[in-house]
């Protein structure tokens, strides 16, 4: 059990940048063993994580730190709850794409994977199939995932199978996704609604793209 966060917003207030701490403060419920989030600042993605809880975490960095040049926030953020090893922490990244993933791709020994990792952590598989242009929500269809991504342009998503949760509120400036309601609500977030199954999410300059996904059919017409 692990926490996604994701965020977009444009103009961001002091009151803005209170929500998206509360956002990293109350998914500390979901895990405490580590806290990360990629940012997008300078036409790049920065990834800062570290093996302490996000009350550690916070004592040495500030929100403020993570605005864009152009006045917003465009980021995700991972907190951590290990069932392995305290190794490996997440975002994930490659400088222009960063995921963040609750869940379980694979349990099997890391040499037998599709894809080449750097980390023997099952969650760089997410990063992996999409540069290789191999959506998950297809990809890994039967395996457990929320998941949350941003790219160097400021494009965030975020997508769900049936295993695991996520959750997107809609502000006048923009969206944050939050593993949970409780998480949302307890943020300061009353609007929150629930994704779709199957469903990817994007945002980007105001502009929500919804798109139903299993192997190029809806997910009506799998049922």
């Amino acid at each position: 059990m692990c926490g996604v966060i994701g965020v977009s917003l444009k103009d961001v207030s002091d009151s803005d940048l209170n929500i998206i701490e509360n956002v990293f403060r109350q998914s500390m419920i979901r895990g405490k063993h580590a806290t990360g989030v990629s940012y997008v600042k300078h036409g790049k993605v920065h990834t800062d994580k570290a093996g302490i809880p996000v009350t550690e975490f916070f004592r040495t960095r500030n929100v403020a730190d993570w605005i864009n040049e152009d006045g917003g926030i465009y980021l995700i953020g991972h907190i951590r709850y290990s069932t392995s090893d305290v190794r490996y922490n997440q975002p994930f990244d490659n400088g222009y794409l960063a995921i963040a993933h609750n869940g379980v791709i694979s349990q099997e020994d890391p040499s037998t994977w599709e894809y080449k990792c750097e980390t023997a952590n099952d969650s760089e598989l997410i990063l992996r199939a999409l540069e290789n242009h191999s959506h998950p929500l297809w990809k890994y269809a039967d395996r457990s995932m929320a998941v949350v991504t941003i790219t160097s342009d400021k494009l965030l998503s975020g997508f769900r199978n049936h295993e695991r949760p996520l959750w997107a509120t809609s502000l006048p400036n923009g969206v944050i996704f939050t593993s949970t309601k409780d998480i949302a609500l307890r943020s300061g977030l009353t609007s929150s609604g629930k994704c779709d199954m199957f469903t990817l999410y994007t945002y980007l300059d105001d502009n929500w793209g919804i798109e139903r996904m299993w192997n190029d059919y809806s997910i009506e017409d799998l049922q």
